[in-house]
């Protein structure tokens, strides 16, 4: 079925051009597979559940008593124990929007691919964790991405090979502060943006989706299927992918590329194509505003910046919006624990004799990003042009390009420019 997971695949990670050195690693991820974020089609003849008993990991948790100081006996111990809306309790039962077990397994898995790709196959860290400023681990404040994160930090790093006192920090914003998604919370004019884009893929979408209602309307109520519908199409998409992901019967119509094809195309129109400079700039640019930067410390001569992974438990939205923004998207929604990479390379500058000595000799070293998702590299049209790129290898940007872009991307007052203009 289309949107399936996309593991990341240690093997085909390709072989970069000789003479080229990972300095940094830059990922953003898509939380693991959860339950769907309203229950939807649950009644005949879809019948998908209301109900999923897919939570059974860390119910129980421990903590400490208010005002005491802890010792070993102290704290007070609970289960977390999820009541439906009929008032009913089961065994393991989820939180809508919930990262479910499978999604924990993937997340986890999705951390032992980055051990097994950048410290045992590209010696890139350490395999004893003894620094924690050689990482950043970073998510929303959205239980799902924190929890997410949480199993990748324990796949890349588990407390096994995590020197004494060494412990991973996660770190998160505060909403009004988060740029890890296009924030309409604290940008009005963002949210104006994204309401004009959708209302612009309503008058396009809707009536090529009205062919699809003789296929589906059954499963929704006998209501058509559109992009403002009720259900909205998007939450059919979600609902459909989530089930499909848990092994949930799905109806097979659902099943049919051509039509879940035609669903995800007016879907990701309505939620991701953003092709305005002013969204662009407004959702993601802080975001790569800060990218850049930590490439630019990165890549001072004998830099002191010690950090080498920077990791990002985030959402569909945010891998969308920086794909569309370089103008890489496929316009497929993006699977759980799918991710977007942004690796910094350094190329070697031969030395020998006076040239090994002279620091202006090493401020001329060259540096290059490349960017990845689903297992593939990434040629950005910006960097097209000769010059912008590695000779023979369009997928390796020159950091003054992707710099240089990123600049125009950036917000010179974030607040003023997202004050609603009339």
């Amino acid at each position: 079925m289309q949107g399936a997971p996309v593991p990341l695949d240690v093997e085909s990670y390709p072989v970069t051009p000789e003479g080229l050195d990972l300095e940094q690693v830059h990922i953003y991820v898509r939380h693991g597979e959860r339950t769907p974020v309203r229950v939807r089609m649950s009644d005949p003849p879809a019948s998908i559940p209301a109900d999923w008993q897919m939570c059974d990991t860390a119910k129980s948790f421990h903590e400490t008593v208010a005002g005491h100081i802890p010792t070993i006996d102290d704290g007070l111990w609970y289960r977390k124990v999820v009541e439906n809306r009929h008032g009913k309790t089961a065994e393991g039962l989820c939180l809508l929007g919930e990262l479910t077990d499978i999604g924990k397994k993937s997340t986890y898995s999705f951390g032992t691919a980055l051990r097994s790709l950048y410290v045992d196959r590209l010696k890139f860290l350490p395999p004893k964790l003894e620094d924690e400023r050689l990482t950043y681990f970073r998510s929303t404040n959205i239980a799902r991405t924190i929890e997410s994160l949480q199993h990748i930090v324990h796949g890349v790093y588990p407390p096994s090979t995590c020197a004494p006192g060494t412990i991973p920090s996660l770190i998160i914003r505060n909403a009004i502060d988060e740029n890890l998604v296009s924030n309409t919370l604290a940008c009005k004019r963002l949210a104006l943006l994204e309401l004009k884009f959708a209302e612009v893929a309503v008058a396009v979408w809707n009536p090529r989706l009205k062919p699809l209602d003789m296929k589906v309307s059954k499963y929704i109520g006998g209501r058509p299927l559109r992009l403002d519908g009720t259900p909205r199409a998007s939450g059919i998409l979600d609902t459909v992918r989530s089930a499909a992901a848990h092994g949930f019967r799905v109806p097979p119509e659902f099943m049919d590329d051509d039509v879940i094809g035609l669903i995800e195309s007016a879907v990701t129109a309505e939620w991701f194509n953003i092709k305005s400079e002013d969204g662009r700039r407004l959702g993601m640019g802080r975001l790569l505003a800060d990218a850049s930067e930590r490439m630019r410390r990165k890549a001072q001569p004998d830099s002191p910046d010690p950090t080498k992974l920077l990791v990002h438990s985030t959402h569909d939205s945010t891998l969308a919006a920086l794909l569309c923004t370089f103008d890489v998207f496929d316009d497929k929604w993006p699977p759980f624990t799918s991710s977007v990479t942004f690796e910094l390379f350094r190329k070697r500058t031969p030395a020998s004799g006076l040239r090994a000595l002279s620091s202006v000799w090493r401020r001329q070293d060259e540096h290059y990003v490349r960017m990845r998702y689903k297992n593939k590299n990434m040629v950005l049209p910006m960097c097209a042009e000769e010059g912008k790129h590695l000779p023979g290898s369009p997928e390796f940007c020159t950091l003054e390009a992707f710099q240089r872009r990123v600049e125009e991307l950036t917000p010179r007052d974030w607040a003023e420019e997202c004050f609603p203009r009339t």
